[in-house]
Parts: structure tokens; sequence; C-alpha cells
């Protein structure tokens, strides 16, 4: 079996039948019970306690649907590189919230190198997205510098994370 921690800090215990549901709902979450148990072969109430174990033990943490944001009218994607002016941990989870609640920003990794953050935003347009900058990156004082790189076309786009075969199992 594989090890996993758990949100709870809790090793948890992805077996065979765990990573098939995992790898089947990654590529299509919106699949009926029956037809994940059919394909896993297990009986549609085990798949449904181990996906509701899984959500509690934080492993699938949401299922969502996936928009094009091209058709939906926010066709601007911005990965901006962000330096802070002081790092502490209140400082840092300060941040870490603002970027949280702010609906433009579609993720927000702390990183290793010359800057603290790179954040991932999705704007309307150029006009709004340097709207977005006054408001969140030029009127906070922490901020010292940030950098902008303008996603010019998308080859890929995953959100499936890969499964390892449980250990012990053949790949």
């Amino acid at each position: 079996m594989s090890r996993r921690i758990g949100k709870k800090g809790i090793p948890v215990a992805l077996d065979a039948l765990d990573t098939a549901l995992l790898d089947l709902l990654q590529r299509d979450a919106s699949l009926p019970v029956r037809t994940l148990a059919d394909q896993v072969g297990s009986s549609p109430a085990t798949c449904q306690r181990r996906i509701a174990q899984m959500r509690e033990s934080g492993v699938l943490q949401k299922q969502v649907a996936i928009v094009d944001r091209q058709l939906v009218g926010r066709p601007l994607t911005v990965f901006v590189s962000v330096e802070l002016d002081k790092q502490n941990a209140a400082l840092l989870t300060q941040f870490e919230k603002r970027m949280a609640a702010e609906e433009d920003v579609m993720a927000c990794y702390e990183v290793s190198g010359e800057f603290d953050f790179l954040i991932i935003v999705s704007a309307e347009s150029m006009a709004q997205y340097h709207a977005f900058t006054r408001e969140v990156f030029s009127s906070n004082n922490n901020v010292r510098n940030f950098k902008s790189m303008f996603a010019m076309n998308c080859s890929k786009f995953e959100t499936r994370v890969p499964l390892p075969p449980p250990a012990g199992e053949p790949a």
C-alpha cells in the first residue's frame, strides 16, 4: 500500500482501488458511481465509501468543472512573480490569505529563488489586469516588486495528478 499524509497529518493508505478511482475521477468527475464501480471491478457501495473516505482524509479535495477561459471572456492568463519587502510567518500568511480572497487569482505558490510567490491570474483584458495590479500589489506596502509574464498560447493544461501504483503492485 502507498502512504499519503492526510489533511490531519495522518498517513492515508491508498490501495489499487483507491488509485483507480482517483484516476477515473480526475479524468471525469461526473461519472456516476455505478459506472465507476463497473470500470474498477467493485460494487457501487464500496466505491461510494472509498470516495467518502478520500474526501474526509483530504486526498480528494473537490470535484469541479473546467471552463474554457477564452469562451467565457477571460482570455488573458498572467504569471506574476512577487517579491515581498519583508518576510516573516505572519506576513507570508497575510499575503497568502489576500491572494486566496482575490477572484482573479487562479493559483498562488510560495516559491524558492529570486521571488517569494508565483501567482497565476486570469483577466478579461489588459486594462482589468492593470487595475488588479494597482489594487492588489501597488496598494500593498509589503510588495517590493512584481513581474508579469503573459501567456501567448497554452499547448497543455492539465489538472490530473499522475498516480504511481501502490507499493508492491505492478505498474
